[in-house]
């Protein structure tokens, strides 16, 4: 039995380098919803579904992508038709790919595309209506389709 009882998620923070550069990742690109700034300017706050999430500018930027953080990552759930248009915009825009995983066991299967943001945190797309037996082109092929 557990000791206490959390009701909720408030929200989840992401260190960033550039709150300004952030804000237009996760507004422009991944169409978070903007909720506003924190009265000390150096967080941002979005929201998507039920989930808010603050950006956090770090007081020292971190160079390139935090790959030394194995397995840490923000996932976000998206559709089909906006898995394979991000694999386009993501390849037009030269976002960093990590790599397209098509996961047909375990707790959250679906395709995946991990990714990062300009500040280097490790993020991912899924399309969960992906099952075993459907096509698997590379992220290449979706991005030039």
């Amino acid at each position: 039995m557990p000791v206490l009882k959390v009701e909720g998620v408030t929200h989840w923070s992401i260190p960033v380098n550039d709150l300004n550069k952030a804000e237009d990742f996760y507004g422009e690109l991944l169409g978070l919803a903007p909720v506003g700034r924190l009265g000390n300017n150096i967080m941002s706050c979005f929201n998507v579904g039920d989930h808010n999430i603050l950006l956090c500018e770090r007081p020292s930027p971190v160079d390139g992508p935090l790959k030394e953080d194995a397995g840490v990552h923000h996932s976000f759930t998206v559709s089909p038709e906006t898995f394979e248009l991000a694999c386009k915009v993501f390849h037009e825009r030269n976002v960093t790919i990590e790599h397209l995983t098509y996961r047909a066991q375990g707790v959250f299967t679906g395709r995946e595309l991990y990714f990062f943001d300009p500040s280097g945190n490790r993020l991912e797309l899924r399309d969960p209506t992906w099952t075993q037996g459907m096509p698997e082109p590379s992220f290449e092929k979706l991005a030039r389709a």
